[in-house]
């Protein structure tokens, strides 16, 4: 192993790009010598220069601080709300993103009318709360319909960044096939939600409709769309580490 570093091989440490490595070294910020016209860093002098100043290549107080904050903090809303948008008027059902809480983080995407209507209702909100929290908890990584107090199908998909899962992507308002309910149903789960019949019956068929064909194809794309999301959270931290770093360079 030589004792002196290249350009490269110092960018692989630092995680800065080769300009701000250049810029460095000729300021003399940086442990560098000239080696036939190309810098080159003594590995050594590099070492103790990152203890002494820069204390580690890679800092991540401010990262761990996003990690553990709010689940919100990770994603790019507006950006994440527009491809969220695309994704739920394409495949025709409702998508939101949630904390492990259960509490949202966008705004839903193409919500069904019947979705809407209960949401006027507290007691349905908090019902809503808690089936999210629930399906969040289950123990199986793979997305699989579940009936919501609604009576209509939702599944979820776990948003991994890091080693750690920070939020799930909920697909729903999908009539299942028996639809609608009859009326004792409605009467039942109206008083339940703490709403009018009335409200029910005037939304009821303002659901997403798919047949088994349908929902076959939309469920495998519940885990594809949530991976994506997952890679949008990890670049947007990994960006910030990056930023980081430079900062912390920048200031020797």
């Amino acid at each position: 192993m030589t004792d002196l570093l290249t350009t490269k091989e110092l960018q692989t440490i630092l995680h800065v790009d080769r300009t701000t490595i250049y810029r460095m070294a000729e300021s003399g910020r940086l442990p560098a010598i000239k080696v036939g016209g190309q810098w080159r860093f003594p590995r050594q002098q590099i070492d103790g220069w990152l203890r002494q100043g820069a204390g580690s290549p890679a800092p991540q107080p401010a990262l761990e601080a996003m990690f553990d904050g709010a689940a919100a903090e990770i994603f790019p809303l507006e950006c994440v709300q527009l491809i969220q948008d695309s994704f739920a008027d394409a495949l025709g059902v409702m998508i939101l993103l949630t904390d492990l809480e259960g509490q949202p983080i966008t705004r839903p995407s193409n919500p069904c009318g019947l979705f809407s209507a209960a949401e006027t209702s507290p007691v349905a909100r908090q019902r809503c709360l808690d089936l999210w929290v629930r399906i969040a908890s289950e123990p199986s990584m793979a997305p699989r319909f579940v009936e919501s107090h609604l009576g209509l199908l939702c599944a979820r998909g776990l948003i991994r960044v890091g080693s750690e899962i920070k939020a799930m992507l909920v697909v729903g308002g999908i009539a299942p096939q028996q639809w609608p309910p009859s009326d004792q149903q409605i009467d039942h789960i109206a008083a339940d939600l703490e709403l009018t019949p009335d409200l029910m019956r005037e939304h009821i068929e303002q659901v997403h409709r798919l047949d088994p064909q349908g929902q076959a194809r939309v469920l495998p794309f519940v885990q594809r769309i949530a991976d994506i999301f997952a890679h949008i959270a990890q670049e947007r931290l990994d960006l910030a580490g990056r930023l980081q770093r430079i900062a912390v360079i920048s200031r020797l």
